[in-house]
């Protein structure tokens, strides 16, 4: 039988506080040029909490060698949630390129294209 977790949703609290705590240590302590105007879309913690899945955007840059960046800094960051969460175990960082916004700024243009050639046809 698999053991409960004494607190329910803990996971999840865990994820979003790493969420926060990335955000603002790579804004203010990560010095690398590659890394750009990142924006952390999600984590997700396994639930041993052993590793983290950091999903992440950038703005203004190469997404390749920002992700790059990221995990070679992974450990300088994983340090900083040490001092910073309050738990026995910080989990080992992976950093992921999320493609969402791309992918709804495609289904959008392609939406309007639609919804475009359909009132040319309607007028005819």
């Amino acid at each position: 039988m698999k053991k409960r977790s004494s607190t329910p949703n803990r996971g999840f609290r865990i994820a979003d506080q790493i969420q926060r705590d990335l955000t603002e240590l790579i804004a203010r302590e990560l010095k690398d040029p590659r890394v750009g105007m990142v924006t952390i879309q999600a984590v997700e913690v396994t639930a041993d909490y052993a590793h983290a899945k950091v999903f992440f955007s950038v703005l203004v840059g190469d997404p390749k060698e920002c992700e790059e960046a990221l995990n070679q800094a992974a450990g300088f960051l994983r340090n900083g949630l040490f001092k910073r969460l309050m738990t026995h175990t910080v989990p080992t960082l992976h950093f992921h390129f999320d493609r969402t916004t791309e992918r709804a700024a495609d289904m959008n243009a392609l939406i309007a294209k639609a919804v475009s050639s359909r009132a040319t046809d309607s007028d005819v």
